[in-house]
């Protein structure tokens, strides 16, 4: 099967940019080398590279595995406000239905009586 690229809003390209950035940051200021890093998390070094680079392609895990070593806030500055929003996200996706489904177009239905 041929590899097709995937094409990346901006804002996407952006954000994981500056999230490698900040990873890399953090880890020179821990003063650790990429190897070092890359043998915490169980990768390579080239994908270390990658992870700062704002590559993606690389798995989600990863990168935020790279963060949490460094001491880059994901998504608040403490991990013990982390659990809060969750249960608050999974009260609100309670909420939601189970399922999305594309509503019918009206061709689909025959309501001539």
């Amino acid at each position: 099967m041929p590899h097709i690229p995937r094409s990346y809003s901006h804002l996407t390209e952006q954000a994981l940019l500056l999230l490698g950035k900040r990873i890399r940051l953090a880890r020179k200021r821990r003063r650790m080398s990429e190897q070092d890093l890359a043998s915490r998390i169980g990768v390579a070094r080239s994908t270390m590279q990658l992870i700062e680079k704002g590559t993606p392609s690389v798995a989600v895990g990863l990168v935020f595995e790279a963060a949490t070593i460094t001491g880059v806030d994901l998504f608040v500055p403490e991990a013990t406000t982390l659990a809060p929003q969750l249960e608050r996200t999974d009260d609100k996706l309670a909420l939601m239905p189970g399922s999305i489904r594309k509503p019918a177009s009206e061709a689909d239905f025959d309501d001539d009586f």
